[in-house]
């Protein structure tokens, strides 16, 4: 199997799994939306009250969920579109062009940027809640079920679990999308040296033409 054909398979089972795990992105994380009644536990802090032992919280912003929610949408379209545009050049038997591998390569780096951000947020964010579950409960996981926040009406029956696979995702998305975005520096590698090649073959081709000319005329002078 050709090199080329190599690459374009590697992406398309890359785009794949990227578009599977863009899932685990975006449902647990509107789940967790959903039923913290559009509250983000990600930085929230807050404490617990002596009274009732219910936890008086101090959200943080929704942009921290909205945003990792919204890089899910973007990886999971993208990798949807590519998985199409792909599919449908090896069905034609061609490749892409250097200008689609060179976009290619801009996108899969700035989309494994933003997944970096979006991994280091949920990550360090969900550190911040559970540091408060503890001191409460032995675990984190343990506070998940109680009812720890009846002002706000939450369900925090499955947080821990939601933002566990929140976690996976975007950890596992991050890391398709550094091969994805080794691949794609691979393919424009490849464009550029085929045009090296053809810059060097047609010097070559002029440069013989002028050799053969030169010894002609040689010829005929000394005709």
């Amino acid at each position: 199997m050709a090199l080329t054909n190599i690459l374009l398979l590697s992406q398309i089972a890359g785009y794949v799994v990227a578009l599977i795990l863009s899932l685990c992105i975006i449902v647990p994380m509107s789940l967790h939306q959903d039923e913290f009644r559009g509250h983000c536990l990600l930085f929230s802090a807050g404490i617990w009250r002596e009274s009732d032992g219910q936890f008086v919280a101090d959200w943080a912003s929704q942009m921290y969920c909205n945003y990792t929610i919204f890089v899910g949408l973007i990886l999971f379209l993208t990798s949807a579109v590519q998985i199409y545009c792909l599919s449908m050049l090896m069905y034609k038997g061609e490749d892409s062009s250097f200008l689609s591998a060179f976009i290619d390569v801009i996108t899969s780096i700035v989309l494994t940027s933003i997944s970096l951000i979006a991994a280091v947020i949920v990550t360090l964010g969900f550190m911040t809640w559970c540091k408060n579950m503890t001191k409460r409960f032995p675990s984190c996981e343990l506070a998940a079920g109680n009812n720890i926040d009846k002002e706000d009406h939450i369900d925090t029956s499955g947080f821990h679990i939601e933002l566990g696979v929140a976690q996976f995702g975007i950890w596992s998305s991050l890391s398709i999308w550094v091969g994805l975005s080794v691949f794609a520096t691979l393919k424009l590698l490849r464009y550029h040296q085929l045009e090296n090649m053809k810059v060097s073959m047609y010097r070559e081709r002029q440069r013989l033409i002028e050799a053969a000319s030169s010894c002609n005329n040689q010829q005929a002078e000394i005709g």
